[in-house]
């Protein structure tokens, strides 16, 4: 019986309530086989119940636009083939394309201080179609007239650089000296002054510029006079 089971068995079971046993017998095992059989195949892979569409990890924001041939030479001119430009265009508000260039350091892990590490950094401007070094940034802080205001009197190899650029002032930046450690070092505030046509330091409230000094450390001139020998 066992070996012809087929369509033609189950034609006879009908026909007797004895083979009506064998013949539930016999195909429930085939039944539950073949339910067995459906549900070992992979299900097609489905999202999580109420997640919706997958949610970026991350806000995806805009590549930042291509460094023309031409503000990337004058950068290599003055910094070296590793400049890397970080801003360009109308970064004063004063009509004229400017570039914020650097040589960039790698980060060091004990500081937590934001911002990029740089040796040195420099402002050109384009004005005339010429362009011309308007800050520069090395161990001490310079323009065109001389050393900033606030500059340290120690050589600094290292400042942490920050940056933001305002809609009605333009670029501010701030340099740190970088000092491992050292967490009450205040950074010193630089932008551009509409009245001198010049970037400037700014006092710890980066609000008033401060004068070029003439030399570092200079001294201020006593109003005792020596007494005559």
């Amino acid at each position: 019986m066992s070996a012809t089971i087929d369509g033609k068995l189950v034609k006879r079971a009908t026909g007797g309530a004895a083979l009506r046993g064998v013949t539930l017998l016999v195909f429930a095992p085939i039944i539950l086989a073949t339910l067995a059989g459906c549900g070992t195949d992979t299900p097609a892979p489905s999202a999580a119940p109420n997640s919706g569409p997958a949610a970026p990890t991350a806000e995806t924001k805009p590549a930042a636009p291509a460094v023309p041939d031409e503000e990337q030479g004058a950068a290599h001119a003055l910094l070296g083939s590793d400049a890397q430009v970080l801003l360009f265009g109308d970064l004063a508000k004063n009509g004229n394309e400017e570039v914020l260039a650097a040589n960039v350091l790698p980060k060091t892990p004990t500081n937590t201080i934001p911002g990029t590490v740089v040796s040195r950094a420099i402002i050109v401007e384009k004005a005339d179609g010429k362009w011309t070094e308007v800050l520069h940034v090395d161990e001490h802080l310079k323009n065109q007239r001389g050393l900033l205001g606030g500059t340290p009197r120690e050589p600094v190899t290292g400042w942490r650089l920050q940056y933001e650029q305002d809609p009605v002032q333009g670029l501010q930046l701030y340099f740190t000296p970088e000092k491992t450690g050292d967490a009450h070092v205040l950074p010193i505030g630089i932008r551009f002054n509409p009245k001198t046509k010049r970037y400037q330091s700014t006092d710890r409230t980066f609000e008033k510029f401060l004068p070029e000094v003439a030399s570092l450390g200079e001294a201020p001139r006593s109003t005792v006079r020596s007494p005559v020998r």
